[in-house]
């Protein structure tokens, strides 16, 4: 028993690295290498895990190897136009100019059902709006709507925007007081203790989110159990 939990702690934390270095993505965002590479670490890191038979440097090796060929390979794709192309293919045009490109189309092997269903996700209901469509080499299907069917910029109308968008920055995470934001905004306890005052709370626990932005604009709401 003390064995398969050694074992699988140490693939788990292995496995959790591994994918640390394909970067931040998701499933439906995966290139084809990535997609790959996931499904072969997870059966490489069931078998040890399975069979005590096998010694786990049997299973760590294949692991580190697929690391490091994927880690080279992207390494690679940055510095390889034609790398890149060869193992991660290249973006369709499937709409251009308003024109629907049926053998691009055969070529991706993308049905017109899986055209409309990605238009409508983003809301496009007439093929005349789109002006051009490029299907990605994650298979995720970028719009560009005609201008005249574009929302309106404040600049095309020509007014002046002020610019209040402000990056709000966490303090209070679920009860949890997150300390290095607090000092970089350059506040203290004394300005954290009187925000739970205001909001009827004695300590950072009984405290949900509380963010603070650049304006100084807070954010706090209390944890439901408190209110």
């Amino acid at each position: 028993m003390i064995t398969a939990l050694i074992r699988t702690v140490i693939l788990y934390f292995l496995l959790i690295v591994g994918l640390r270095l394909t970067g931040k993505r998701q499933i439906g965002e995966l290139e084809p290498i990535e997609l790959v590479l996931t499904m072969l670490l997870s059966d490489l890191s069931s078998v040890p895990m399975q069979d005590f038979a096998i010694p786990l440097i049997n299973g760590i090796i294949p692991i580190l190897t697929l690391l490091s060929l994927s880690t080279l390979l992207s390494y690679g794709s940055l510095r390889s136009v034609r790398l890149r192309r060869l193992m991660c293919g290249e973006p369709a045009l499937i709409i251009h100019n308003g024109h629907v490109l049926q053998t691009s189309m055969r070529h991706n092997r993308l049905t017109l059902d899986e055209l409309l269903e990605e238009l409508r996700g983003q809301g496009i209901t007439d093929l005349h709006t789109v002006k051009h469509a490029v299907l990605e080499t994650s298979g995720k299907l970028s719009v560009l709507l005609y201008p005249d069917e574009q929302p309106a910029t404040p600049r095309q109308m020509g007014l002046e925007v002020k610019d209040d968008m402000y990056l709000p920055t966490v303090i209070i995470n679920d009860g949890r007081l997150i300390k290095d934001n607090l000092t970089r905004r350059g506040y203290d306890d004394k300005w954290l203790q009187k925000q739970l005052q205001q909001h009827e709370a004695h300590t950072p626990s009984d405290i949900f989110y509380l963010a603070v932005d650049d304006k100084g604009t807070v954010l706090c709401l209390p944890k439901e159990e408190k209110k």
